[in-house]
């Protein structure tokens, strides 16, 4: 307990493992999303939702001018209101999607009451105020390669939400700011990276201003 405490208040992150989500299935979710990403983009641009909203469900490209050269997929939580776009091909990407999605939502319930009782925080605080589910999201995410000459990925940013839960792959590529500088936050087969949100900070010190 005392190690977790100790990573959200000095980093806001750590990685998880044994935490419930099968690793067969995370390998399944990388198959399918990569199968998905290697279709040609006429094909992609079908699932898109063609909002213009900053997360809007289905298929997403980013400009492909740096520092943002990136593709998506997203699908909100079955509660939400708003309708998610499943590509036909690969055939069981919805199925495998959705089943990532139940699994992960119960882990992410798991950490949340672990991190509530870490922090001190009244019993039950997190749970109560993340009762309304319907904001949740999964997202498939892939970074263009970059150059020689031009780097690729987001800028410095904080989450806004409670937590993020991160799987990469073996490329990594993200990095974490602690004590002045940028640390590499390795990549582990079948681990889980836990980004604590504004939303803690916020419930741990109320007086306090969060955010870049």
């Amino acid at each position: 307990m005392e190690v977790v405490k100790e990573a959200c208040s000095e980093t806001g992150f750590f990685q998880v493992v044994n935490h419930g989500v099968p690793t067969p299935l995370i390998d399944r979710a990388f198959q399918v999303s990569t199968h998905f990403f290697d279709l040609p983009a006429d094909e992609k641009l079908r699932y898109s939702s063609g909002s213009d909203a900053p997360l809007a469900p289905g298929y997403n490209r980013q400009p492909v001018h740096p520092p943002y050269r990136s593709e998506f997929l997203l699908m909100f939580s079955p509660s939400s209101a708003m309708t998610n776009i499943y590509p036909a091909n690969p055939p069981h990407l919805r199925e495998v999607e959705e089943e990532v999605f139940t699994s992960l939502s119960k882990t992410a319930s798991l950490i949340e009451g672990i991190i509530n009782d870490c922090l001190g925080l009244p019993s039950g605080l997190l749970k109560e105020f993340n009762s309304d589910r319907s904001s949740d999201f999964l997202m498939a995410h892939q970074y263009f390669a970059a150059t020689e000459g031009q780097t690729n990925g987001l800028t410095p940013h904080e989450d806004s939400n409670s937590i993020t839960l991160v799987f990469q792959d073996d490329a990594g590529g993200l990095e974490v700011f602690r004590n002045g500088e940028w640390i590499p936050a390795t990549p582990e087969p079948g681990a889980i990276v836990v980004n604590v949100g504004d939303i803690i900070q916020v419930h741990t010190n109320p007086s306090g201003c969060c955010g870049y």
